[in-house]
């Protein structure tokens, strides 16, 4: 196994990551749904449906409790944050940073946009 997959495995075992239809539910009960996919990516296969979207290299300012640069979304410490990639990968490892921030109840969703697409989900155009 690369160390690429070895720090994958361990950021994914701090988190309890979610379906596509498991998402979609706790986006309904007040999760935040943060789409990190670069601009071309949204373009070419649309959003999730209110979604926030917030730059990856921008993340974890956006959502650390104590930082000057919070975006409005964020909540507490406590606030479910569904991090959403293309595939799943990047999500994860971005997820297990935010729990190191202290936000506990960060994750990932399973498979990306892609996954949520599959499973015939909302998406709207991006424009």
């Amino acid at each position: 196994m690369s160390m690429a997959d070895q720090l994958l495995a361990r950021a994914r075992a701090g988190l309890r990551r979610l379906d596509p239809p498991a998402a979609l539910d706790a986006q309904r009960r007040g999760a935040i749904l943060v789409d990190t996919r670069p601009h071309e990516q949204r373009t070419a296969d649309g959003l999730i449906p209110g979604a926030v979207v917030i730059d990856r290299n921008v993340l974890e300012w956006r959502f650390d409790p104590t930082g000057d640069h919070r975006c409005p979304e964020a909540g507490d410490r406590d606030q479910h944050v569904i991090v959403v990639c293309n595939e799943g990968y990047s999500s994860s490892l971005a997820a297990a940073s935010l729990q190191s921030l202290g936000l506990r109840n960060a994750t990932d969703l399973v498979g990306g946009f892609q996954a949520w697409r599959a499973a015939g989900l909302p998406v709207v155009t991006d424009g």
